[in-house]
């Protein structure tokens, strides 16, 4: 399997702003790819969804397109005050996450990026972090998809 692991482009603008990032995708043929990796920037798109990904001139690689099949993964972003890898309240915050079933990907100690799988009700895990008042944000689903402005 790791023969088909690609790198692909996730580009997102943000007014002056521009964050590109290349996560690791399972080439699944047909310009069908699945993603392995948690998304540091880009929202809506979350680990094991399928995707469409073209060669892009611009970036001289492969670039995402579209999202073809949602995994049923969500994605939340934390960024904590002090270093998660250190013992401390960060820590233990990241142990309880692990204990209800999620996983977690780091920028680094302090930026991270949750992975919460299908069977793990999404209200379950944002209750937790609202109780534990920590600085978050929703990913995928991004807040602008779960609350669309009216």
């Amino acid at each position: 399997m790791e023969d088909n692991l690609v790198k692909v482009v996730l580009r997102l603008e943000e007014g002056e702003h521009v964050y590109v990032e290349t996560p690791w995708a399972t080439d699944l043929g047909g310009g069908r790819y699945r993603l392995e990796n948690c998304p540091f920037y880009f929202y809506n798109l979350a680990y094991g969804d399928i995707f469409l990904a073209e060669y892009s001139e611009e970036e001289e690689r492969l670039a995402f397109v579209k999202l073809l099949e949602p995994s049923g993964h969500k994605l939340i972003r934390i960024i904590f005050e002090n270093p998660a890898n250190e013992e401390g309240k960060e820590k233990e915050q990241l142990d309880s996450l692990v204990a209800m079933g999620c996983t977690y990907e780091g920028a680094n100690p302090k930026y991270i990026c949750v992975d919460i799988p299908p069977e793990i009700e999404l209200g379950k895990v944002t209750e937790y972090l609202i109780n534990s008042e920590i600085n978050w944000e929703h990913a995928a689903p991004s807040y602008d998809t779960l609350y669309p402005a009216g």
